[in-house]
């Protein structure tokens, strides 16, 4: 649970980011805008990265390679972020500041740091790594994915930089340990 310094902490960062936050989360009144991001949105909770990550081992044996670096961070992305979620607990924006619209159910509760956008980052700087042809795709949908979080009214535009930095942390710290 957050100490009572954290939960100050929090709510000044809240309130100077929350006219960008509504600025931002105002293209989701529109529905085909909405409709756009939470599909992304949707495809960032794994559909597209277990896809793409059981598409690997079909071409070859650096393919499993590439797969196993990408599962092993996001099993650690995953335990960290849950464990900084519990710990920091940042309240949702659509939740803790008012004209914010909710575009789609959450997955959890709080929204520091956005575990989207940390797998993104993630999984999108291990393929490419591997396999830079894959970059036309990949970093448009990564940018996608961690718009969609504001866009959405589910996170802050810290939530998105800080998973963008442990995501890419987490990529580097993988492809040093186990070199391409």
């Amino acid at each position: 649970m957050a100490t009572p310094a954290a939960t100050g902490l929090w709510h000044r960062f809240d309130s100077a980011e929350h006219s960008l936050c509504l600025r931002i989360n105002r293209s989701s009144r529109h529905a085909p805008m909405r409709q756009f991001f939470a599909v992304i949105s949707r495809l960032g909770d794994g559909v597209f990265w277990y896809l793409l990550l059981l598409a690997f081992p079909l071409s070859g044996p650096q393919g499993a390679v590439v797969a196993t670096q990408m599962a092993v961070a996001g099993l650690a992305g995953t335990a960290l972020y849950r464990q900084l979620k519990q710990r920091l607990v940042r309240e949702r924006p659509f939740i803790s500041r008012t004209g914010i619209q909710l575009g789609t159910a959450p997955l959890d509760r709080y929204s520091f740091p956005s575990g989207h956008t940390l797998h993104a980052v993630s999984f999108t700087l291990i393929a490419t790594t591997h396999v830079p042809e894959l970059a036309p795709l990949l970093v448009p949908f990564a940018l996608l994915v961690a718009a969609s979080r504001v866009v959405l009214g589910l996170h802050y535009p810290t939530d998105v930089l800080a998973g963008a930095v442990i995501g890419a942390g987490l990529a580097r710290g993988m492809l040093l340990a186990w070199p391409p």
